[in-house]
């Protein structure tokens, strides 16, 4: 077993990195390499804008290259939910974003011929308890009516075709959903940033930040560059210069697994629909089927901000309890890769993205990252840009959590209160 990403081991190098030191003068300078910082990038580029991006590690080292793979449209809290909290018209304005997140993501990849196996699959949201299919049943009425009636409605009898396990109640199906190679996907959205004229620099992590009256200096190890607007796309990864957006996002870690390639026969027997997958619990599980045919499975597992081999593997064994038990034809199944990410979450679970003392920003996806990062690199480079605002999250207040400096010393709670209803509701 490998405590590697499978989207970094089975995807080409990012080979376009420059040499030298970071250094010059440019219209945007991007910090983080992510798909939301290149996504910008390649935008601004194609537009004329000079443009440079500092990542810290390489190109996709962080969220973008560490997820489960899935581009799902939706909401994470449900439609309900979301029009209860931000009120109808926001709501709406999200949810849509994240439809356009999925085709966004397709054009782009028509445009620069990555090869990413992009497939547009469906989601498949599982209720785990008879009770939840009554509250998907709910969201799926409303969601159908007013916002996206590319959508069905799954009784515990539709499930055969769907997926081999009996431990679901039936589920909602969103048929806008997709899935991609992330690592292919994400050196290709780099390669085609340079190539339309972005400058990137892996290994330099901003280390420092000041805004001046027509322009912000960013240092790194290497040198620094100054620039007349700042784009901060760096989510849970997000540097101690940038503190007003570290007490606001808390890291967690999320842990995948995946398999060895299953058999044909196997496949027909686990996930047959060939969708991507996610269950109803607050500390559930999400899967899909790699392009080679591995079980990708993965999970929050533990409430923890550490991704070192020892808290994956960890989670791993946590993980493979879990795999066997949704499907016992699987138990004992060899396991290839393991691996963990960090996601930027916020309080309330729905990003943020704006302008805060002139620093730009699209972060706290909140598990949704995959998908909606780069859209959100469009729109922002649109506003960079002078274009249309087309900002779904425009003005949203974003408190700063008390007591958080960084480092969520509270995850174990968390993890607890939301253990305790998945045991009893």
């Amino acid at each position: 077993m490998r405590f590697a990403s499978y989207w970094h081991d089975t995807a080409p190098r990012f080979t376009g990195a420059a040499a030298g030191p970071v250094e010059g003068h440019y219209d945007v300078a991007v910090v983080g390499g992510g798909f939301t910082g290149l996504s910008a990038a390649r935008h601004l580029a194609r537009a004329g804008a000079s443009v440079v991006v500092l990542e810290g590690a390489t190109v996709g080292a962080g969220a973008s290259g560490r997820n489960g793979g899935h581009l799902n449209n939706g909401l994470a809290h449900g439609y309900l939910a979301a029009k209860a909290e931000l009120g109808a018209e926001r709501a709406k304005a999200l949810y849509r974003a994240l439809d356009a997140a999925v085709d966004t993501i397709e054009a782009l990849v028509a445009e620069e011929g990555i090869d990413c196996a992009f497939r547009r699959s469906g989601k498949l949201k599982l209720a785990s308890k008879p009770a939840h299919l009554d509250a998907i049943a709910r969201n799926f009425e409303a969601v159908h009516a007013e916002v996206d009636p590319d959508t069905a409605l799954l009784r515990k009898a539709d499930l055969a075709g769907e997926i081999g396990s009996n431990g679901f109640h039936g589920g909602m199906l969103s048929k806008k959903s997709a899935m991609m190679h992330m690592g292919r996907f994400v050196t290709g959205l780099g390669d085609a940033a340079v190539r339309h004229g972005a400058t990137i620099h892996e290994g330099a992590p901003v280390t420092g930040h000041r805004r001046g009256a027509d322009r912000h200096t960013l240092t790194t190890p290497r040198g620094s560059v100054t620039a007349r607007e700042v784009l901060l796309a760096t989510g849970a990864y997000t540097g101690k210069p940038f503190d007003y957006f570290r007490r606001r996002i808390v890291p967690v870690g999320s842990f995948i697994v995946a398999t060895r390639p299953l058999t044909a026969a196997e496949v027909a027997a686990t996930v047959p629909g060939h969708r991507t997958y996610v269950t109803s619990l607050n500390i559930g599980n999400y899967f899909r089927l790699a392009p080679d045919d591995r079980l990708i499975f993965g999970g929050r597992a533990r409430f923890s901000a550490s991704t070192d081999q020892r808290s994956d593997a960890r989670s791993g064994a946590i993980l493979r309890a879990s795999l066997a038990r949704t499907f016992p034809h699987l138990a004992g199944i060899e396991i290839d890769y393991c691996w963990g990410g960090l996601v930027d979450m916020t309080k309330d679970r729905f990003p943020r993205a704006g302008v805060v003392d002139g620093v730009h920003f699209a972060m706290g996806y909140s598990g949704h990252g995959a998908q909606l990062s780069t859209h959100m690199g469009v729109v922002m480079a649109d506003i960079l840009l002078g274009r249309a605002d087309r900002n779904p999250l425009a003005a949203m207040a974003w408190p700063a959590i008390p007591g958080h400096h960084g480092k969520p010393w509270f995850l174990p709670m968390v993890g607890l209160y939301y253990g305790l209803l998945d045991r009893f509701r």
